[in-house]
């Protein structure tokens, strides 16, 4: 099995058909098909069903795309650091929301001042996304909210920030200690969406105590939760780091939940197969050593 296959594979992934791959990688269809084919023979599977015309991934297929993608990238990182030792190269970062909003810029600022020539490509979104790029080796490394859920990612878990519960400074819970989580279970919520690692935490919650709750907004950004909570529509929970200057201007109030730790910790993750430069391993250990506001309130 040679390098020349698993680029063929991959690009048959990439465009859907092997009329595609042909055109794109200037080969001959016919060889295409062929390089598919000695493929599947040497390992004994199916790699794609054909239904129709049409290419489909089987299970074994998928399985091996993350491989192929993986060692491709990795030839190619070996081909630049030794025909160039000097470059420090490029650096694909992805992070969730929160962090990539209020933490990434410094953690890229110091790296700059370790590495001034490497280039930090960045790709923000909920933690759901961000490993699901990790498992497409579309970025390097991720910064989430959490701990990751696939057998496929190694995660450095660090001390993170906690999660505040928000209201509007008129509401009734405005600056008050709730006995218990149940009675926030009538009031409207302002949720961020389902992937996101803090509305995960806040289901878990509900979860644990046989609880549930009809969001009545869901959205991804955050500054539009808080306009919503400032304006009175409802309720919410969000990160400490993120609420905490509308907290201090008075925008805003917390409240809180008698005896519910609202501590959460932050991982760094990387596929199992990837090769960290020592710029990407740089990354992780200043993101190790970050601190975050607000941890010693628990609520």
């Amino acid at each position: 099995m040679t390098l020349r296959h698993l680029r063929i594979f991959v690009a048959v992934c990439e465009t859907g058909s092997m009329t595609a791959a042909s055109a794109q990688m200037f080969i001959a269809q016919p060889s295409i098909s062929l390089a598919i084919a000695e493929m599947e023979e040497y390992y004994g599977v199916k790699l794609f069903d054909r239904i129709s015309r049409k290419l489909y991934l089987t299970d074994n297929g998928r399985r091996a795309l993350q491989y192929a993608r993986h060692l491709i990238d990795l030839f190619d990182e070996m081909e630049q650091g030794i025909r160039d030792q000097d470059a420090v190269g490029q650096l694909r970062v992805g992070t969730s929301i929160t962090i990539g909003t209020y933490l990434l810029p410094q953690y890229i600022n110091r790296l700059k001042q370790v590495y001034p020539s490497v280039r930090v490509e960045a790709f923000i979104g909920n933690s759901g996304s961000i490993e699901q790029q990790i498992l497409d080796n579309q970025i390097d490394i991720g910064v989430i909210e959490g701990v990751s859920h696939s057998s496929y990612i190694l995660s450095e878990s660090f001390q993170g920030d906690r999660l505040a519960f928000i209201c509007s400074v008129e509401h009734a819970f405005a600056g008050r200690t709730l006995k218990e989580l149940a009675e926030v279970k009538d009031q409207d919520f302002i949720l961020r969406e389902k992937g996101s690692a803090g509305r995960e935490i806040f289901d878990g919650l509900l979860a644990a105590q046989e609880l549930a709750v009809a969001p009545l907004w869901q959205s991804a950004s955050n500054q539009a939760i808080l306009h919503g909570v400032r304006s009175g529509l409802g309720i919410s929970i969000l990160p400490y780091s993120l609420v905490q200057e509308s907290l201090k201007k008075g925008e805003i109030a917390e409240f809180k939940i008698k005896g519910m730790a609202l501590s959460r910790k932050y991982s760094v993750i990387y596929h199992k197969n990837k090769f960290l430069s020592q710029s990407a391993r740089t990354l992780v250990e200043i993101c190790k050593g970050e601190e975050f506001p607000g941890n010693s309130k628990t609520g």
